[in-house]
């Protein structure tokens, strides 16, 4: 650019209006002003968006909505760092503190929200979320959800013709009938069935996570391992998961093969968030793409993008499959204070009364 712009100053039009060097100085510097206003502006309509992994990836519902807000927004762009879970993107604003270079983590849930809310980091979104649809009443000025979806055992119907529809009914199953699970220490859905049994249990749930444990095949870091990897292989006819999961199973892979078992006790619910960074030099930025979130355009994405429940009612646009889907007795939820102030004595309860040390 620099170039450029001498060559325009050294061209006949410059020679034949005889600029003296203070001229071209002048020039030079005006030249220079506008390309550092250019940058600043560029620099200012840049968002920057922790998220986890599978939010990102092709198959996920990040593409489209990047695309979707950057079509209706003026001159700015979205970049989404992937990081590897919804703790993840916690650890690392907290370790980046005011310097870190998000101006918006997407991903956090409800058993995080408190832990979150009290680095200081985060700023009110300045969204009304009055008018979502949600199975719980929402009234946090700093988090807006934008899909939310109930833990369950999804089982392989040719593998098991009745499932246990209770956690005792599972405790008490046949020896053939095991499970996957995942790490409460290292996965959304570990931590959401540490609190689903706690939920239900509540001081009896170490006795009930011993009583289990002849139930449990394995015990993975994350889900996609435990999903992917053994599940969908045939290493066990349950495994971990979300009630949602078979819509994805009917829609892409058109097979009714994979169900999810309704439990009488009730499902403990997951609501996903995002929130703006209180360091953030592009707030007004920040809360376009978080209106834009929640708005039909980006909830389309959701269903089949994240596999989860969109937060507004899309209508003909939800998949028919979700139509489907169980719809639990009960909603569970343990206010996300108390799972701040407990969740490191219900993980070494868990510890201490099973095989995964």
């Amino acid at each position: 650019m620099t170039m450029t712009l001498f060559r325009i100053v050294r061209s006949p039009l410059t020679a034949a209006t005889s600029i003296r060097p203070r001229q071209l100085l002048a020039v030079l510097l005006c030249a220079g002003s506008i390309i550092f206003t250019s940058s600043v502006v560029a620099q200012d309509r840049e968002l920057t968006v922790y998220t986890y992994e599978s939010f990102t990836a092709e198959w996920g519902p990040g593409p489209a909505i990047k695309t979707g807000f950057e079509a209706q927004c003026s001159d700015c762009t979205i970049n989404f760092v992937a990081l590897d879970s919804s703790a993840g993107i916690l650890n690392r604003v907290q370790l980046e503190g005011d310097n870190t270079r998000a101006d918006v983590v997407l991903g956090l849930d409800t058993n995080l929200m408190s832990i979150a809310e009290d680095t200081g980091l985060l700023a009110p979104s300045g969204i009304d979320t009055d008018n979502l649809q949600l199975p719980i009443e929402w009234s946090s000025q700093t988090f807006v959800p934008f899909d939310y979806g109930y833990f369950a055992f999804v089982y392989d119907t040719e593998a098991l013709a009745s499932p246990p529809t209770s956690f005792e009914a599972l405790i008490n199953a046949p020896d053939d009938v095991k499970i996957i699970i995942q790490d409460p220490r290292t996965s959304t859905p570990g931590l959401g069935l540490l609190l689903w049994m706690k939920s239900v249990y509540g001081d009896e749930a170490a006795a009930k996570w011993e009583a289990l444990q002849p139930r449990i095949l394995t015990v993975t870091k994350g889900w996609s391992e435990a999903y992917f990897s053994l599940f969908l292989n045939g290493e066990a006819p349950m495994v971990l998961s979300y009630s949602t999961s078979p819509g994805y199973h009917m829609e892409i892979d058109k097979t009714d093969r994979y169900q999810a078992a309704a439990f009488d006790e009730g499902h403990y619910l997951q609501v996903e968030v995002a929130a703006i960074l209180e360091r953030s030099p592009n707030k007004e930025l920040a809360r376009e793409f978080l209106e834009y979130l929640t708005s039909s355009d980006a909830q389309a994405s959701i269903p089949l993008g994240n596999v989860m429940y969109p937060v507004i009612d899309l209508e003909d646009a939800l998949p028919e499959s979700f139509s489907k889907l169980i719809e639990p007795t009960r909603t569970l939820l343990i206010p996300s204070d108390e799972v701040r102030d407990n969740r490191s004595e219900w993980v070494n309860e868990w510890l201490e009364s099973s095989s995964a040390r």
